[in-house]
C-alpha cells in the first residue's frame, strides 16, 4: 500500500498528459489533480488506523546490488506523522488552486510530481532513494517559483536551486562516507542503525551542512525569504510546510542514529546553531515589512526550535526521558509548523490575488471588509506564536521541557525569548493590517464584471512593489478596499490546517502515541 501512496500522485501527473485530457477544459487538470490527491489522503489515513508500531508496510527490493542500494521504503511513528501532513497539504493546496488559469496541467502536474517526491523522502529507508527524492524535490520546486511566481522569480528560484543544490551534494559526500565506513557496505539505513559504522566528526559535518541548507538554519538560510516571496502561494505552502521538513526529519532520521558518537561530541555546536536561528529569525522578521518575507524568518525561528531540541538529545548526561520528551517534541513541532505556516502562507496569497501587494503598512482594517479571513489569520497567528490550546503550544512546551531537562538550561531559557518575539511581531501584522483603523480611503470599486473573467489569478497592477513603495494615487492602507473576503475554495483550503491545529492542541494524545516510541528508539541509538 505505502508504493501505491507513493507513486498515485505520479500516476495521475502522467495522466495528464494524455491526448484526452489535453484537449478537455483547463478546469479539469485542478480536478484530477483534487482527485489524486484525496485519493491518497484517505489511503493514508487507512495506514494510520492500521499501524501497530515499528517499522510497517515496508517493501523492500533489488536496485542496485552492487553497491548495496535499493528501493527500500516503510513507515514508522517518525515519517507516518510527516506523510499524513504532506498529503493533508497537498490536498488543500490542490483546492487553494481551483482558479489557477496559467497553464494549470502543468501547474498540477508539478505539484502532483512533487508530492510523490515528497512521500518518497519520508517514507525511504535506504541513503540512496533518500538523496534521489532529496535531489528531486529541489528540481521540482524550482520550475514552480520560476513558472508561476512572481517578483524577480527566475533570480530567486536560481539562488533557491544553486542553494539547495550544493547543500545535496555536500549530503552526497556524507552518505558515501557513511558507505565507505559501513562493513559490510551499504545504503541500507536499517542494516546501518544496527551497526552503526565507525564514520567520524567530517561524515557529520557533510550530512549537517546538507540538512542544514535544506532545513534552513543560520548561515545558511539566505535562500529562503526571496525564494518564498516570489513563489506562489500555493508552492510557498509546500516549501515551507513539507519540504523545510526534509532537512530535519534527516537529522533525526539519518544524522543521529548512523553517526551517534560524532552526534554526541558535537551536540553543543549543534544546540548553539539551533538557539542563533531561533533568535535571529525571530529578531530578523521583527524588522520586515513584506508580509511574506516576515512569515519566511519565522520559518527560520521555528525550525531552530527543532535543531535545538534534536541537539539537546544528544547530550551527554541529562535524564532519558527528558531527551525522548525533546525529540517528541521536535517531531510535534515539524507537523504544527507544516500546518500553520502552509495556513499563514496561503492566507498572504488571498492578499496578493486581491491586491498584488505583500506591504502591510499598505493595508489596515481589513477586519472590516474580511472577518472571516480576518479570523482564519488571527487563529494562524496564535497558532504559530505557541498559544495554549493550538498545536504550537504542544510542541513548543515538549521542546522547553526536553532541552532543559537534558541539561541545556541556558540554551532553553535563551529560546524563550523568541517566543515573546515572535508574538510581538505577529501581533503587530495583525493589529497593523487586520484589525487597525484605515488611515484614508481604498481605491474605488472596479466597475462591471472582471475583464479576466472570474477564473483570474493576476493580481490588479499598482505600480512597483519594492518595500516601502506607496501605491500611485492611494494613501497608506488604501489596498484594504480591494480585500474581499475569502472565497469558498480559499475557505475550504485554509480553514482544516487551523482546525488540525486546534485538536492537536486539545487532544494531542493521539499525534503523541505514534511519536513517543519512534523519539524513544531515536534516543536509544544515539546513547549508544
Amino acid at each position: 500500500m505505502l508504493s501505491i501512496v507513493i507513486f498515485l500522485p505520479l500516476a495521475a501527473a502522467a495522466s495528464l498528459a494524455l491526448p484526452g485530457i489535453g484537449r478537455a477544459p483547463a478546469r479539469v487538470a485542478t480536478w484530477i489533480w483534487i482527485a489524486a490527491t484525496a485519493a491518497d489522503l484517505v489511503l493514508v489515513v487507512v495506514m494510520w488506523a492500521g499501524y501497530r508500531g515499528g517499522i510497517a508496510y515496508e517493501t523492500r527490493l533489488r536496485w542496485m546490488p552492487s553497491v548495496g542500494a535499493g528501493y527500500h521504503v516503510g513507515v514508522d511513528g517518525l515519517s507516518l506523522p510527516l506523510i499524513a501532513m504532506t498529503a493533508l497539504l497537498f490536498l488543500l493546496c490542490a483546492v487553494y488552486s481551483l482558479r489557477e488559469t496559467r497553464r494549470p496541467r502543468a501547474y498540477a502536474a508539478l505539484f502532483l510530481f512533487l508530492q510523490t517526491v515528497c512521500l518518497g523522502l519520508f517514507a525511504a529507508l535506504d541513503l540512496l532513494l533518500f538523496f534521489v527524492f532529496f535531489d528531486l524535490s529541489i528540481v521540482g520546486m524550482y520550475f514552480v517559483i520560476v513558472g508561476w511566481g512572481h517578483g524577480d522569480r527566475a533570480r530567486s528560484g536560481l539562488k533557491f536551486f544553486l542553494y539547495t543544490f550544493l547543500g545535496s551534494l555536500a549530503l552526497l559526500l556524507g552518505f558515501i562516507g557513511l558507505y565507505l565506513a559501513a562493513e559490510p557496505h551499504t545504503f541500507d539505513l536499517a542494516d546501518l542503525a544496527a551497526s552503526p559504522p565507525p564514520a567520524g566528526a567530517l561524515v557529520l559535518l557533510a550530512v549537517g551542512i546538507g540538512l542544514a541548507v535544506k532545513t534552513p538554519v543560520v548561515p545558511v538560510h539566505t535562500w529562503l525569504p526571496p525564494a518564498h516571496t516570489d513563489a506562489p502561494a500555493a508552492g510557498s505552502a509546500i516549501l515551507a510546510g513539507v519540504l523545510l521538513k526534509m532537512g530535519t526529519y534527516g537529522f533525526a532520521r539519518i544524522a543521529m542514529p548512523l553517526l551517534p558518537g560524532p552526534w554526541q561530541a558535537y551536540a553543543w555546536p549543534i544546540i548553539v546553531v539551533g538557539v542563533v536561528s531561533v533568535l535571529y529569525g525571530a529578531l530578523v522578521a521583527l524588522a520586515q515589512t513584506n508580509l511574506k518575507r516576515l512569515v519566511a524568518y519565522t520559518s527560520v525561528n521555528h525550525m531552530g526550535y527543532i535543531v535545538l531540541a534534536l541537539g539537546a538529545a544528544g547530550l551527554a548526561g541529562g535524564h532519558a526521558q527528558a531527551k525522548e520528551l525533546a525529540v517528541s517534541g521536535a517531531v510535534t513541532q515539524m507537523v504544527s509548523h507544516g500546518l500553520v505556516t502552509g495556513a499563514l502562507f496561503l492566507i498572504t496569497g488571498v492578499l496578493w490575488d486581491r491586491a498584488g501587494s505583500y506591504e502591510i503598512g499598505k493595508y489596515g482594517g481589513i477586519a472590516g471588509r474580511a472577518p472571516v479571513l480576518t479570523g482564519l489569520m488571527a487563529v494562524a497567528v496564535f497558532a504559530s506564536l505557541g498559544l495554549p490550546g493550538l498545536s504550537g503550544f504542544i510542541a513548543e512546551f515538549q521542546i522547553f521541557t526536553g532541552v532543559i531537562g537534558a541539561g541545556a538550561v541556558v540554551a532553553g531559557a535563551l529560546s524563550v525569548v523568541g517566543i515573546l518575539i515572535t508574538a510581538a511581531l505577529l501581533l503587530r501584522v495583525l493589529q497593523h493590517a487586520f484589525l487597525g483603523r484605515p488611515a484614508g480611503p481604498g481605491p474605488p470599486e472596479p466597475a462591471g464584471p472582471d475583464p479576466a473573467g472570474p477564473g483570474r489569478r493576476e493580481p490588479v497592477d499598482h505600480g512597483p512593489r519594492a518595500p516601502g513603495d506607496r501605491v500611485a494615487g492611494l494613501r497608506p492602507h488604501g489596498l484594504t478596499g480591494l480585500v474581499t473576503d475569502a472565497r469558498p475554495h480559499e475557505l475550504a483550503a485554509i480553514a482544516p490546517l487551523l482546525v488540525l491545529s486546534l485538536v492537536i492542541g486539545i487532544a494531542p494524545r493521539w499525534l503523541l502515541d505514534l511519536i513517543e516510541p519512534a523519539a524513544q528508539a531515536v534516543v536509544t541509538l544515539v546513547g549508544r
